[in-house]
């Protein structure tokens, strides 16, 4: 399966990245990556930017070295109701939208408080897809959000970086080849995601790949298998977002 699209990425703006998002397109160039997203940390992150910076991001040039940039965030869930750490004001301008779950910006709990914050984000119309659900820092009922992802066609991550960290790269692959089971099972769309924190990071792919190949996952349910898929629902995305006329969520 050849993938031409990372939509997990993260520059020096982050504060724990390593690279310059011209150094990142280089990179993805070089690859033969055709469209990158630029998903920097929100600012509940110890170290990531302010909303000034996701407020100044149409500054940013549609491609670098023949490779388009989607410029989004990497937003946090920060309590058991799945409330973000960006408003719908900042959200509703960007191109990409990736949700997840981190150690120092949510308070953690239990299985299923855990999931039921992870599956509120989910259905959250301003956001575009879920990320690392398989990381072992916090339980999660996994089977669950497959489902959701399936019913909400709500694309979930398997997580490259998640597999490659050796600390926790036998843990996270138990999950990850059990979430990739459940989404076999249930056929939600899958993006898989580097989550580069450097330059040479972009792109990779393998341990991900072997994970849903093993699972049985066929290439019509990875999103980022093809530039035009993702450009496609993300466009869909924000049709629906036009017809919303209440918001049915309160973000922090």
């Amino acid at each position: 399966m050849e993938l031409l699209v990372d939509l997990h990425t993260h520059t020096v703006a982050s504060g724990h990245a390593y690279s310059t998002l011209t150094e990142n397109a280089m990179a993805a160039s070089r690859k033969g990556l055709k469209l990158l997203g630029m998903t920097d940390h929100g600012p509940s992150m110890p170290g990531a930017p302010n909303l000034y910076h996701f407020g100044n991001l149409s500054i940013i040039p549609e491609e670098i070295f023949g490779v388009k940039i989607l410029p989004g965030v990497e937003a946090n869930i920060v309590n058991h109701e799945g409330e973000l750490d960006i408003p719908f004001s900042y959200l509703a301008k960007m191109r990409l939208v990736l949700v997840g779950l981190h150690v120092i910006c949510y308070p953690g709990g239990t299985s299923e408080q855990n999931t039921q914050a992870y599956i509120q984000a989910m259905g959250n119309p301003y956001i575009d897809m879920m990320v690392h659900p398989e990381r072992p820092d916090f339980q999660l009922d996994l089977e669950r959000i497959a489902y959701k992802s399936a019913q909400l066609n709500i694309p979930v991550e398997i997580n490259n970086s998640s597999l490659s960290t050796i600390e926790e790269k036998a843990r996270a692959r138990v999950n990850c080849c059990c979430f990739a089971n459940y989404m076999a099972k249930y056929k939600g769309p899958i993006i898989l995601g580097s989550d580069a924190h450097f330059w040479d990071r972009v792109g990779e792919f393998s341990a991900a790949l072997e994970v849903i190949h093993e699972a049985g996952i066929s290439e019509h349910q990875v999103l980022n298998s093809s530039p035009e898929r993702v450009l496609d629902y993300l466009a869909t995305r924000r049709k629906q977002r036009l017809s919303i006329s209440k918001v049915p969520l309160s973000i922090a």
